[in-house]
């Protein structure tokens, strides 16, 4: 159902508010380019920044600049079982085709509360789910056992998107769940480690500006062509890591912004790098052929 290359859009901002003609451009970029599926309002969105009139909005616009060429999968996590609940219902009735839902956050739940969290939100609607555990936003990883629970108990938690940088704990998932949950890289530096451990694609930063070569890099991957798989992320790691040289979104809004396709501004807390950082990016894009 999720194999190949999503890309986590970033939320492009104008004069305080959603740029929506760059949102627009950006979706349609997305498409031309081969991506399997977009996933608007996640952690690149800046949904913690979002009200819920924009988030909704973001989602609207998404799935209608979409179109139905590709599938939508609509961020609805919160540290609120509640708010989630809310978000995922908004997500249903604006016309998304699935959800992500990342762990709850700062109030650092148990296992058993997890499990809860999410089977609530699962009975509440009949989207696909997609897990999203990252403890190094949510000081919190969703337990392997935990998603074993939730694969048996939920049909309709169908995947994770897997953050939390272990090759082994992708590897783990893979032995403990069943064949068809899948498995999604939320790393761009490690989705071609995590895809030789038994993911079966990404959920990607780095597709806001080069979304054909992050599917063709799953792609061929997929099909066995392991060296053109390789090939593809030795010549872009150096982007890959680069573009988390500061917080998600900012650096990928600069590099976009290098490229002419939005403004780099993102929304407080969050700014713009420091020049160090800024000048290092820049080297990196320019030796990739970026102008």
């Amino acid at each position: 159902m999720f194999q190949g290359a999503f890309t986590a859009l970033v939320t492009p901002f104008k004069n305080g508010g959603i740029d929506e003609l760059a949102f627009e451009q950006l979706v349609e970029f997305q498409i031309e380019s081969g991506i399997t599926g977009l996933v608007p309002v996640g952690t690149t969105g800046e949904s913690p920044t979002l009200d819920h009139e924009e988030h909704a909005r973001v989602i609207e616009l998404a799935v209608r600049f979409a179109r139905g060429r590709r599938p939508v999968i609509a961020g609805a996590g919160s540290n609120s079982t509640k708010e989630a609940v809310e978000l995922t219902r908004d997500a249903e009735r604006l016309g998304a085709d699935a959800v992500l839902l990342v762990a709850p956050y700062y109030n650092k739940p148990s296992q058993e509360g997890l499990f809860r969290h999410y089977e609530a939100i699962a009975r509440e609607t009949r989207l696909p789910i997609i897990l999203y555990s990252i403890p190094g936003r949510c000081g919190v990883e969703i337990a392997v056992e935990t998603v074993v629970r939730l694969a048996k108990a939920c049909p309709n938690i169908v995947a994770i998107k897997e953050s939390g940088g272990s090759v082994d704990r992708v590897s783990l998932l893979r032995q403990a769940i069943p064949p068809e949950f899948e498995i999604l890289s939320g790393d761009d530096p490690l989705t071609l480690p995590f895809l030789a451990a038994g993911a079966v694609g990404v959920i990607s930063v780095a597709a806001n500006l080069i979304p054909a070569e992050i599917v063709r890099l799953v792609r061929c991957f997929l099909a066995g062509e392991i060296g053109v798989a390789r090939a593809i992320h030795e010549k872009y790691y150096p982007l890959f890591k680069d573009i988390f040289i500061d917080t998600n979104p900012v650096p990928i809004k600069a590099a976009l912004s290098f490229a002419g396709r939005m403004s780099p501004a993102v929304r407080l807390p969050l700014c713009e790098m420091n020049e160090t950082n800024t000048n290092k990016l820049r080297a990196t894009l320019e030796s990739l052929g970026f102008p």
